[in-house]
Formats: C-alpha cells, structure tokens, sequence
C-alpha cells in the first residue's frame, strides 16, 4: 500500500506528483505509462491499470483533461468497485454540473470536487489557491495531502458544485482582467512605452484594484447602488476614449467596442446615475 495514488500524468499531474514525493509514497497511472518514468523511485510505484493504483491507496487523486475523461477511466473494469470506502478527490476541470454529476455516479465513496487556481509551476507553493467542496469528514482525511500541493486550501462548502462555480466565477474576473490589460499592452506599444513596465505597474497597484472589486462585489450583495464615487455615466465616458484612442491608433477594437457595447447597455437601461456594480443588472 501507498499513501497517495495519482491518476493523471499530464503537465499538472507531474507537477503534483513532484509536490507530494518528499512526503508522500505514491501510486501513479496514466494512460501513457511513458510519462511516469522519470517520476519512480523507491516511494513512487507505477499501477499497471486504473484499478491497480485505485487498490494501492487510501486517497486517489484524479487529475485529468475534464470530467469526459475521469468518467471514461471511473469506468475501466473494476474501477468504481475498488473505490468504494475511500476517498476520491476530484481535480479536473469542469462545471458545477459536470461535478454534481460525478458526485451522484461516486457509489460508496467519500467525493471531493477540487479546483486548483495555479499553474503547474505554482503547485507546492503555501500561497496556491485550492477550492475544495464535498464532505467535510471526507476533507479532514485528506487536508495534509491536499496542503501539500496548495497551501492556500479554500474549503466552500458540502455542496459539490461549489468549487467549480467559484473557480469559473474566478477566472471569468482574472480572463476580463487580462482581456483588458492585453489591450493596454497595445496601447503602451502605439505610444512607445514599455509593456514590461506596465505589467510590473499593474502588480504593484494590484491591492487597490481588489479593493475596487470587493467594494463592488459589496454594493451588489446589498442591493446598494445609488450614491456612487463614480457614476456609470463617468465610466461610460472612459470607455468612449477606449474606442476613440483604438481608432486614432488604429488598434484592434474588439475590446473597447465590447466593453463600450455594456456601457451602451447600462445607459439605456437607466442606470447613469448609478455606480459601476449596477452593471450586473443588465447580465441579469
């Protein structure tokens, strides 16, 4: 018996594997066996079948392409039996309903539904968030292991979804993020300025970006959206320059028409007088 079996030898699941071998014995599977090799050594064995490495452990982790591919290796021979009684922590990527579905398939065994916020390069790091949902007994089992590849374990609840929803509702902020700060690069580029240097700028003020942010997460929590520091009229005029500026530089304006397209939208819905969180009344 191992401590920890592993299925999933793609760039994330070497990087946990390299997290957890100073700690750790491990079991390794993956359809290509190839990838395990430079990872065996006295405490990592490799499983000759998904059900060999689900035998070899009391916790599996599973970390696949989505949710297609854990349900096609969950149904290899003798897979779902040799799970039963222990506990499964689930790190592929999907949606809340991919993970309901999977935790409603998982007969007999203790399911957590995982989402790790990193890079393969950030795993092991203390700062590395993990969104866990599913049984807390189940978490109490497993927590030093799941510590181990991220530090920063965010436990959201006994709903099974719910890591999922928050790690789509967090990358849908950080991919926005990006979207804008890539046109900023363009506009740096057509005045000659440094896009390293304002990336770097961009980290150093990252703090009262998120300030802004949970100010607005507040104002919608509460209803609240009168009174505003600034209107969604004043935004609205900063996201006409947007659009201006793109075709006096003549840039790509996918993004300011966009982001001019929902302030075209939140005024005509009657919202100028409003602060910015008022916007998500018009998604709604």
């Amino acid at each position: 018996m191992t401590d920890v079996s592993l299925i999933g030898l793609g760039p994330m699941g070497i990087a946990l594997a390299r997290a957890l071998q100073p700690r750790y014995t491990l079991t390794l599977w993956n359809r290509t066996a190839e990838r395990a090799k430079p990872l065996l050594n006295q405490g990592t064995l490799l499983a000759a079948d998904a059900r060999s490495a689900v035998e070899a452990s009391p916790i599996v982790l599973m970390c696949v392409a989505d949710y297609a591919a854990a349900r096609a290796i969950l149904a290899m021979p003798g897979v779902a039996a040799a799970l039963r009684g222990k506990v499964l922590v689930q790190l592929s990527t999907g949606t809340p309903q991919d993970a309901r579905e999977a935790w409603a398939a998982a007969d007999g065994v203790a399911y957590l539904d995982g989402a790790l916020l990193a890079t393969p390069g950030q795993i092991g790091r203390p700062d590395t968030p993990l969104f866990i949902s599913g049984e807390e007994r189940a978490l109490a089992a497993c927590r030093p292991v799941l510590e181990t590849i991220a530090g920063n374990l965010m436990y959201m609840g006994e709903a099974i979804g719910n890591a999922a929803a928050w790690d789509l509702a967090t990358l849908s902020c950080m991919f926005g993020a990006m979207s804008g700060f890539f046109h900023g690069a363009r506009i740096c580029e057509s005045e000659g300025l440094g896009v390293g240097e304002f990336g770097r700028m961009i980290g150093a003020i990252s703090p009262v970006l998120g300030e802004m942010i949970r100010a607005e997460g507040d104002a919608i929590e509460a209803a609240r959206y009168g009174e505003p520091e600034s209107s969604m009229a004043t935004c609205a005029g900063s996201g006409r320059l947007f659009v201006k500026q793109a075709r006096e530089a003549k840039l790509d304006a996918s993004f300011p028409d966009f982001l001019a397209g929902m302030f075209d939208r939140a005024m005509a819905a009657g919202y100028a007088n409003e602060r910015l969180a008022a916007m998500v009344k018009v998604l709604r």
